[in-house]
């Protein structure tokens, strides 16, 4: 979520004036030796993000359109404003986060703990289906409220959490192996998210639509019967899916509280810089750029096209994840750049990591949310009508359009604005050798 907030301003407050930025800085190591044990227990912790946020990337909107049948404008309001409040509350929750004073049981544990109570009523509450009889503003606020207060407190957590890899004590190494750790549980969460509740709720919306298609040999009543059943065991499959889902997220948190101790002591070490920017650094982030390109597109506009291919059509989409994942860290390699182009410009400014990371946060979400709410908003527009069985040319030529064109179009305008990126390959080396002058002086001055 917000990657190096608190983190970076204890940081730069524990060491002096004109420090580098902590993922440059070489300072001491502190006492070495944290257990596997430990690494595990902070690992598991990063479950209930990513768990929850995929399973609501892949059926929240589902769920308002098809199983609420909420009408488009509702549903991509709904997700628009939740998407637009998490970005709000990534800053102020960062700020809150840094300014907490230290408590009995750490600084960052109590805000996981806190909140874990109220994010798991939140996330099975959202997947509640208020009755056919309330009335569509009531379910509106009712989503509304839910969805956003369940991002605030997946907020309370993931800030904390991403900041408590710098206070679990051990060396350098150790903590670079829990970071390994916490990736590689929250790459495997990714998958348990969507796959636990797409084997609950699958089957079910497989029968619904299977009844759409009875509905046309069968009485009218009958039908009508059979229809409103599927539904209603659909509204409850969604309400299985949250309990179990609910149920790992909280078993994770309390792992993560009762497994790890968080280190009181300020730390001074620095992040070492991730495999993927390593990447991005030795091949260059143009051939990245260009490879990823190359990829995505034909991948784009052939699944709009495929029918009746299942294999074919998840072997492209997994091709065009794969180039997506690639374009996805662009933004995050130009990032430390920039944040160290600005401090060698300005060295009197400091401490302003947070702000630039809070920023880029905040408009990433900010577009995500924007993105989903006009797809959604463009379905009205096309006539879509929840609860129907068959759908008019105009709907799926939109879901068509919303597939490969419009995506590949923002990606080109993307392309060309990062090519037109001020910070160039020399301009880079020049910035390396001016940290690294930097860095003597630290250390001379240090030494004296």
């Amino acid at each position: 979520m917000l990657p190096g907030n608190p983190e970076d301003a204890e940081l730069h407050r524990s060491t002096q004036e004109g420090a580098l930025p902590q993922r440059r800085a070489v300072c001491r190591e502190e006492k070495p030796g944290l257990p596997l044990c430990r690494k595990v227990c902070y690992a598991v912790g990063g479950i209930p993000y990513q768990m929850t946020g995929n399973a609501l990337g892949f059926f929240l909107q589902i769920f308002l359109l098809d199983v609420v049948q909420l009408e488009p404008v509702h549903a991509s309001l709904i997700i628009f404003l939740g998407r637009a409040w998490d970005a709000v509350t990534d800053p102020a929750i960062g700020f809150l986060v840094s300014k907490s004073p230290r408590r009995k049981y750490g600084k960052l544990v109590p805000w996981i703990a806190c909140s874990m109570p109220f994010g798991v009523l939140c996330y099975c509450m959202m997947w509640y289906t208020l009755s056919d009889a309330t009335p569509t503003s009531l379910k509106f606020l009712w989503y509304l409220f839910m969805y956003s207060f369940f991002q605030t407190c997946m907020t309370c957590h993931h800030v904390p959490y991403s900041s408590l890899t710098m206070f679990l004590g051990g060396t350098q190494s150790d903590r670079d192996s829990a970071t390994a750790y916490r990736m590689g549980l929250e790459v495997l969460s990714t998958l348990l998210g969507s796959g636990i509740q797409g084997q609950i709720v699958g089957g079910y919306h497989a029968r619904l639509l299977n009844g759409c298609y009875v509905s046309n040999q069968s009485l009218p009543n009958a039908s009508t019967y059979s229809l409103a059943d599927s539904l209603e065991n659909t509204r409850r499959a969604y309400v299985f899916a949250s309990l179990v889902l609910g149920s790992i997220y909280c078993l994770s948190c309390l792992i993560l509280i009762f497994g790890v101790r968080e280190q009181p002591g300020k730390v001074t070490a620095s992040l070492s810089i991730p495999f993927w920017q390593w990447f991005l650094g030795r091949f260059g982030k143009k051939t990245a750029a260009s490879l990823g390109l190359v990829l995505i597109i034909p991948a784009l506009v052939a699944v709009t096209q495929l029918r009746h291919n299942f294999p074919a059509f998840v072997f492209l989409v997994m091709l065009a994840g794969c180039s997506m994942a690639v374009l996805y860290l662009l933004p995050w390699s130009m990032l430390p750049d920039t944040v160290d182009d600005f401090m060698l410009r300005n060295p009197g400014c400091l401490n302003l990591e947070a702000l630039f990371y809070s920023f880029y946060v905040f408009f990433n979400k900010f577009a995500g949310g924007l993105a989903v709410g006009i797809s959604t908003l463009s379905l009205h527009f096309a006539g879509y009508r929840a609860g129907d069985c068959t759908y008019n040319p105009s709907v799926i030529l939109t879901l068509k359009l919303l597939m490969a064109p419009v995506p590949i179009s923002l990606l080109l305008v993307a392309i060309i604005i990062f090519c037109l990126h001020p910070i160039n390959e020399e301009r880079r080396k020049q910035m390396r050798m001016e940290m690294e002058a930097m860095g003597q002086q630290v250390q001379r001055g240090s030494r004296e």
